[in-house]
């Protein structure tokens, strides 16, 4: 089933919700980006150990609902934080990904993508 174009035309970001290490270099591979005021949105969260899981999700939420984003970048461990949000989001676009970080191993079993793939096919 294809999208159609007005769906995606105008999603022009990337965001991340991520740990310090990995929003930093995605910040200098230059995906940062802030909105024009009076609400100067910014695309990333950096999360650390003192992060409340409500902001978590009040950035997940943000980052879905945005127009302009196409791809959504989150820690896998950030993700389990948040793990029904993030299973129950099944939306095309923004595109929603889990990335490892160095200091968490990626995990595919966790991986909310790869599980739909193997329901898809029977595994």
């Amino acid at each position: 089933m294809a999208v159609p174009p007005s769906q995606y035309k105008d999603r022009e970001f990337i965001a991340v919700i991520g740990d310090e290490d990995s929003v930093t270099g995605l910040l200098l591979a230059g995906i940062g980006h802030v909105t024009q005021p009076p609400d100067s949105q910014k695309n990333f969260l950096v999360v650390d150990a003192k992060t409340d899981t409500a902001a978590i999700e009040e950035a997940f939420e943000r980052f879905t609902e945005r127009k302009d984003i196409a791809i959504v970048l989150i820690n896998q461990h950030i993700a389990e934080r948040i793990r029904f949000r993030v299973d129950n989001y099944t939306a095309a676009f923004p595109s929603l990904l889990e990335i490892p970080s160095k200091d968490h191993p990626y995990d595919p079993e966790k991986d909310s993508v790869l599980r739909r793939v193997r329901r898809l096919f029977g595994e």
